[in-house]
């Protein structure tokens, strides 16, 4: 499979997953996900990722604490990228650490896929409207496909 094949199943695994109620540290389509563990799901599930599991970890860890759990899981599966792509990884901060993440499933405009505990289900959102993931939010893409993989 192409990398650019692999970034299509990426996003359509990751729309799968919409409607799926949020539930903190589960992992099940269809009955409860949280934002890390829709990333771990969908990555792992779809290949792009060797198998890890992230859990435990407390709820709301990012309010009170500076460590960045999340960033370091992604350094360890992918690179910073400045323009994402299909596929790619967002990731915002919020609290005091990079805490929320989700999937882009689209270009333009830029559309992610992400388990979000206020809307209390994986939803898909447009970043480029005002919301609270796009207001004063610092954002980070991650790129997870390794060139040349088969």
């Amino acid at each position: 499979m192409t990398v650019l094949e692999q970034r299509a199943a990426v996003a359509a695994e990751a729309r799968r997953w919409i409607g799926t109620p949020y539930h903190h540290q589960a992992d099940v389509l269809g009955a409860g996900v949280d934002c890390g563990m829709l990333l771990v799901r969908v990555y792992v599930d779809c290949g792009i990722v060797l198998p890890f599991d992230p859990r435990p970890y407390p709820d709301e860890w990012h309010l009170h604490r500076d460590d960045e759990r999340y960033l370091g899981f992604l350094a360890t599966y992918g690179h910073e990228v400045e323009t994402p792509q299909l596929g790619d990884v967002a990731i915002w901060r919020i609290g005091r650490a990079y805490s929320h993440g989700g999937i882009v499933v689209g270009l333009s405009p830029c559309l992610v896929v992400h388990a979000y505990q206020p809307e209390g289900m994986v939803v898909e959102s447009d970043l480029s409207l005002s919301s609270p993931l796009s207001a004063n939010r610092h954002l980070k893409f991650f790129d997870p496909f390794r060139e040349g993989a088969a």
